[in-house]
């Protein structure tokens, strides 16, 4: 096999020691091996690399200037890009009270030196391959949790079409976010965005439509519209895994009086709450400038965020209006008015639904079984328009 892969085969080690000659031994022997090592003789260059470029393990010293072994573990456990990178530490240090105090600052293994490095290539391999095994879990876990929320949300879309719109919107501003403060696994969020108003399907239409607008509410219809995000935590209770999105979920309306768990969840919740403070405002008519403008002005919102912000315009599509037989409908058309059977006694599809194989099929079936109009109102994206809006935005 060709060293190079082999070397990505194998992994890529970071080495992190103040000895020159441990860092050369090391180096050289993992790379004989078939690893690809970056070394280096400070925990602030590391932490910094590491930050940068992820490695698979660390290989960490314990003994160092100016930052010790525990400190550079601590911190890259506090960092949402690092804090899943195992780390072994290597010290001369063996009593049980500096081992306990390694595992406790996040370390997975401890090899005492002198060492010999049958072990160390071991204990490598074996850190590596549990890593492995970890990844392939969570992106099997992420495609599959992907997958249920898309479903949901699909059906969010048959029942309410306007509901479906907005979270896609808010989805789209807590991405941004995500993208623009550095957060390299967003999908926990963008489920959580996504989903945020699935609760909202219990409540009619125009207490939505209201509540969402800020406008004026009976006292019971406040109850229930401030009462949707229990009601999506019912929902997705039935779906494992997904404990860290009901949390975000749950904390959107009133983030700083909730107690989280963690961290990523009560960031998660800021996330989704600024984008839905931003997105009503946008729906409610508010230039997008004007709507941030006044956010950043109410000092309630991380400035990481808001800066996160600046570069974001929504993307407004101009649609054209056709007439089409139901045969030539394709997903990503967007009905314009209700779909009725044939006898005007059953409504099939709501205006407002954005198309999708599964909504035309189901038409297509309805229309030969129980008969339904034969021309439909759709709206049709402009794609030039789209492109030109797109292009505007990247600049």
């Amino acid at each position: 096999m060709p060293v190079t892969e082999q070397r990505r085969s194998q992994g890529n080690v970071m080495v992190v020691d103040d000895n020159p000659a441990n860092l050369k031994l090391l180096e050289d022997m993992l790379r004989r091996h078939g690893y690809e090592v970056r070394s280096f003789p400070r925990g602030r260059l590391a932490l910094a690399a590491a930050d940068e470029e992820p490695p698979d393990l660390i290989l960490l010293d314990i003994n160092m200037p100016e930052m010790n072994g525990y400190e550079v573990c601590e911190k890259l456990k506090s960092s949402a890009r690092s804090s899943g990178i195992p780390v072994v530490f290597l010290s001369a240090l063996n009593a049980i009270e500096d081992k306990i105090k390694g595992f406790r600052s996040g370390g997975v293994d401890y090899i005492s030196k002198p060492f010999q490095f049958e072990e160390v290539e071991a204990r490598v391999e074996t850190h590596l391959q549990l890593r492995r095994a970890q990844q392939a879990e969570h992106d099997l876990l992420e495609r599959t949790l992907g997958g249920a929320a898309r479903t949901l949300w699909e059906l969010v879309q048959l029942t309410s079409p306007g509901l479906a719109l907005r979270s896609r919107s808010i989805r789209d501003i807590v991405l941004w976010i995500t993208k623009g403060i550095g957060i390299s696994d967003p999908w926990q969020h963008e489920l959580a965005a996504t989903l945020c108003l699935v609760g909202c399907m219990a409540l009619p239409d125009d207490v939505f439509e209201r509540g969402y607008r800020g406008q004026t509410l009976s006292t019971e219809e406040d109850r229930m519209f401030h009462a949707h995000p229990q009601t999506a935590a019912r929902l997705l209770s039935n779906i494992p895994r997904l404990e860290l999105v009901t949390e975000i979920i749950l904390g959107q309306h009133h983030p700083e009086a909730e107690a989280f768990t963690g961290e990523q969840s009560r960031q998660g919740a800021w996330m989704v709450h600024l984008a839905l403070e931003l997105d009503r405002r946008i729906y409610c008519g508010v230039a997008y400038n004007s709507a941030l403008a006044e956010l950043r002005s109410s000092r309630r919102f991380d400035s990481r965020m808001l800066a996160a912000l600046q570069g974001y315009s929504p993307t407004q599509a101009e649609f054209e209006v056709r007439r089409v037989p139901i045969r030539a409908l394709r997903a990503g058309m967007v009905l314009e008015r209700d779909i009725l059977s044939k006898d005007g006694n059953l409504l099939i599809l709501k205006g407002g639904t954005r198309l999708t194989d599964i909504w035309i099929e189901r038409l297509e079936n309805f229309s030969s079984v129980r008969g339904t109009q034969e021309l439909v109102d759709v709206r049709i994206p402009n794609l030039d328009g789209v492109r030109q809006a797109e292009e505007v935005r990247h600049a």
